[in-house]
């Protein structure tokens, strides 16, 4: 199995109907499928072959969606970059696929050459834009232009690497995520499976495609014949525009993005009647923020819990599936709860002795799992490779407890967990009452240093516009809603939060920040 085969099927299947909106482009998947052959053709002209590596730097645009098809056709290896990193970063990445080729958007010119720079690489760029381009650049629409899509599928296995997801670097040096044909294939059939995907659904591209929050997307909505809504950037209110005009079935967005959409005053002038599923994953969120999605949005509210490394999904549930399984007055007892396990992967929590812990709710253990989806490995890291993985299981750094239900909930992350006098506090459940305070729009908890207990309890806040608190006022509101040990010691107010470039909180960034 290769991920070239969605796009054969969609194109003969569904040649006219409108399959990718970009902007003021509208393209049918008979023309997407032949800028896609034609993207492809100009890449094999440059004398790239399977194996070789692609770096792509771009916004979400149908320019991204096109080099996801047109390498997996020539069975290249596909780079998506973070267009946030530094030059420095950029460089490593570049340096450690020995990438080939560069696809970029213009905009990034000046982060495109630092990284070269740094790099000290002679690597092909390739620019995106149908208008300006950098001076003496190479235009991949002029590339294309005078091509017929001659393609000639190198018909990648399924365990032929099909692209490679750096991770944003919160514990330490950027790894590369090796992903299949099978792992990604695979991943998108189960989701199409799970959420009764059908070629009815608008799919909104609103977290980076160069994250897998939504680049799993790519494959699963082509897979059925669905229409792909391009989003270059995050704006609120830009972002519920388009879900309304567009008439948005489902999309997937991060924790963060939903707070700041349920907060904006001017949720309630948009008609979201189409939307039928809300995602969210690739952070905590607090019940609170789920709460206000539900009320806000009037569909179901689906919370999934993945990592890159499993392309992503683990685990979902539809929200008001999961209260069914609890009286009345318990429904928002489920903390983050992330739901069971998807159809294509095998899921464990284990106890530190490698047992299966109770479905009680109470122990706490690490997540392990296995299955088509899940990664080989790490690229050029086979010392981490044999760590993350034994006997076939991924071990996932990431804390949970399994209710009566099979429900799994997750507690922290290993790193994140905090230990104060000898007791553990999970930071996901301290802020999950900060998020309930009403001045306060974002939180973030970490352990910093104590002389006395070891670790103590820090909480980095934002403050909703207009609104005043004082720290010992948020103290006390922790104190009064959870066991005095857990509540924070200090609090930092913030104008943000500092956050990695797919627009999770970063806590490495918070807690290097403190200890200055």
């Amino acid at each position: 199995m290769n991920l070239a085969e969605s796009i054969y099927k969609v194109s003969r299947l569904y040649p006219d109907k409108i399959g990718v909106i970009c902007g003021k482009d509208r393209f049918t998947y008979r023309e997407f499928a032949s800028r896609i052959y034609k993207l492809a053709e100009a890449l094999r002209n440059q004398g790239l072959t399977k194996g070789d590596r692609v770096a792509i730097i771009h916004q979400n645009c149908h320019y991204f969606l096109e080099a996801y098809y047109a390498t997996a056709f020539l069975g290249i290896i596909l780079c998506p970059i973070n267009y946030r990193l530094s030059a420095r970063e950029l460089a490593f990445i570049l340096k450690d696929t020995g990438a080939k080729v560069i696809i970029a958007q213009p905009q990034f010119s000046q982060l495109v050459r630092d990284g070269l720079d740094r790099a000290e690489a002679s690597i092909d760029v390739f620019w995106t834009s149908k208008g300006v381009i950098p001076k003496d650049g190479i235009s991949i629409e002029d590339l294309m232009r005078p091509l017929k899509g001659n393609v000639i599928d190198a018909n990648a296995d399924g365990d032929d690497i099909a692209q490679l997801y750096y991770t944003s670097g919160t514990t330490g040096r950027q790894k590369g995520v090796m992903l299949t044909h099978m792992n990604v294939a695979y991943h998108a059939l189960g989701t199409i499976a799970e959420l009764k995907m059908s070629d009815e659904d608008i799919w909104i591209h609103v977290a980076p495609m160069f994250h897998l929050a939504d680049a799993w997307a790519t494959w699963a909505t082509t897979w059925i014949g669905g229409t792909h809504v391009m989003v270059p950037e995050f704006e609120p209110k830009a972002v519920m525009a388009l879900m309304e005009g567009e008439r948005v079935t489902l999309t997937n967005m991060i924790p963060t993005m939903l707070n700041l959409m349920v907060n904006d005053s001017d949720i309630v002038k948009y008609d979201f009647s189409s939307l039928r599923l809300m995602l969210s994953g690739g952070a905590p969120i607090a019940p609170e923020v789920v709460k206000k999605i539900m009320d806000a949005f009037g569909c179901d509210y689906v919370q999934t819990y993945g990592m890159t490394e499993t392309s992503p999904y683990l685990t979902m549930s539809i929200l008001k599936d999961y209260l069914k399984s609890y009286p009345e007055n318990e429904q928002f007892k489920y903390k983050a709860a992330t739901g069971r396990p998807v159809i294509f992967v095998q899921l464990k929590v284990l106890r530190d002795d490698g047992s299966e812990v109770n479905w009680d709710d109470k122990e706490v253990g690490e997540i392990v799992v296995k299955g088509d989806s899940v990664t080989p490995g790490y690229w050029n890291l086979p010392e981490e490779t044999e760590k993350s993985i034994k006997d076939g299981w991924l071990h996932t750094g990431d804390l949970a407890v399994v209710d009566s239900q099979g429900y799994v909930n997750i507690v922290d992350r290993k790193k994140d967990m905090i230990v104060t006098g000898g007791e553990n506090v999970y930071s996901t459940e301290v802020e999950n009452v900060l998020y309930e305070h009403p001045a306060i729009l974002e939180a973030a908890v970490i352990g910093v240093p104590d002389e006395k207990w070891g670790e103590a309890v820090h909480a980095g806040v934002v403050l909703k516009e207009g609104m005043s608190v004082s720290e010992k006022e948020i103290i006390e509101f922790c104190k009064q809603n959870l066991a005095r040990y857990k509540a924070p010691k200090s609090v930092s107010f913030l104008p943000s939060l500092p956050k990695t470039g797919s627009g999770k909180i970063f806590k490495k960034a918070l807690r290097d920040e403190y200890l200055k």
